[in-house]
């Protein structure tokens, strides 16, 4: 495979070429209007991410990360509060922990789902606990039905991060909506991405959905009479506008990236070394996440050079980042250690063809077996 044919691990183009028309318009329709801040296009992709989702309220906010964060405030944790959590997640997820002043306790994985395993959160649960944060990754729902068994039998919040699972099902019900709140990402390669960053955050608690509005703007309800310290973190019209464009379209999306995910399961069945995600109900596949066996850093690179880009999410595990050198240097999560070792996330979009598949299956499959 030459460098002219690479394969990227995420191609928006097909998306938005197809949407062109119905963007460009959206785009113009905020810039006539001349109102760029918490306006009628926000509103309205509130009302419909709602419907969507089947909730109260969903309120937008400039990122997933400040969703989290949000969230947790409005919840009141703070300093000496213990949040559970996964260490196999990208860093915002223990990051806004830390932000209010929590701390977060890293409970291990399972081995299949690399979700958080109910049955270690459960062992990690002390007087200090006060919520479990977990983490739909990859697009896959967590044990939803364990988690919020133990949520009730302890008396504990959940905060769900959605970050990758926006149209993902647990029972035929939208992840997000089990816990006290739902924190989602709209970062351009979400499965529901905007041009920019963007976030919302879903709840059926109205005390709850007023404290994150009232966040996300300066800790005011009405403006210039400030009753908390909050954040400038409103969602812009312009994202509000083209995630509009996009949400209907958000199931066929993901129905695009479960064939895709069959199509490579089929694929990669007669390569034992490779061990490929299960298609489970309700997953969305935001990344389709293979382990390799050992030395995946070096097929990584050799796959570069054959043209075919894959990711690595995640490297380093969150109780092993600098930042909680100090704090965690003695948390055990050898699921989690392992899996960073051996993960590797091949090309997937909604529009990705047969053929350009069976080049990457080709690709991986001839670096394995060379060693």
């Amino acid at each position: 495979m030459s460098a002219r044919t690479r394969i990227p691990v995420l191609d928006l183009a097909p998306q938005l070429e197809a949407l062109w028309p119905e963007i460009e318009q959206a785009v113009h329709r905020v810039l006539r209007s001349t109102h760029f801040i918490l306006g009628p296009e926000v509103r309205a992709f509130e009302e419909e991410a709602a419907r969507y989702l089947g909730v109260k309220h969903a309120v937008g906010c400039n990122s997933g990360t400040d969703a989290l964060f949000m969230s947790l405030r409005a919840l009141g944790l703070g300093p000496g509060d213990e949040v559970i959590t996964t260490p196999f997640t990208f860093f915002a997820t223990a990051e806004a922990i830390s932000h209010v002043g929590a701390t977060p306790v890293f409970a291990d994985v399972d081995e299949e789902s690399m979700n958080l395993d109910p049955a270690l959160v459960e062992r990690a649960i002390t007087p200090r606990t006060r919520a479990i944060l977990p983490v739909h990754l990859f697009g896959r729902p967590c044990d939803l039905g364990r988690l919020m068994d133990l949520a009730a039998a302890h008396r504990l919040k959940v905060v769900e991060d959605c970050a990758q699972s926006f149209g993902a099902r647990y029972r035929d019900r939208p992840t997000g909506t089990f816990g006290q709140l739902g924190c989602y990402s709209f970062f351009p390669s979400k499965n529901l991405g905007a041009c920019g960053d963007a976030g919302l955050v879903a709840t059926d608690d109205d005390a709850l959905a007023d404290q994150v509005r009232a966040l996300r703007a300066h800790g005011s309800r009405r403006k210039y009479h400030n009753e908390a310290i909050g954040y400038n973190s409103r969602l812009a019209e312009f994202q509000a506008a083209i995630l509009r464009v996009k949400l209907p379209h958000l199931d066929a999306w993901n129905a695009g990236r479960r064939r895709v995910a069959e199509r490579y399961g089929r694929l990669l069945a007669g390569h034992g070394a490779i061990r490929a995600p299960e298609v489970v109900d309700g997953h969305v596949f935001h990344q389709y996440t293979v382990r390799v066996p050992g030395g995946r850093d070096r097929l990584q690179e050799r796959l570069r050079e054959e043209g075919v880009e894959t990711m690595v999410y995640y490297p380093v595990p969150c109780h092993r980042l600098k930042v909680y050198a100090g704090s965690h240097a003695g948390a055990a999560c050898p699921v989690a250690e392992r899996l960073c070792g051996q993960v590797l996330s091949l090309p997937i979009w909604p529009e990705l063809e047969q053929p350009v598949q069976e080049a990457v299956v080709r690709a991986l499959a001839a670096q394995v077996a060379a060693g």
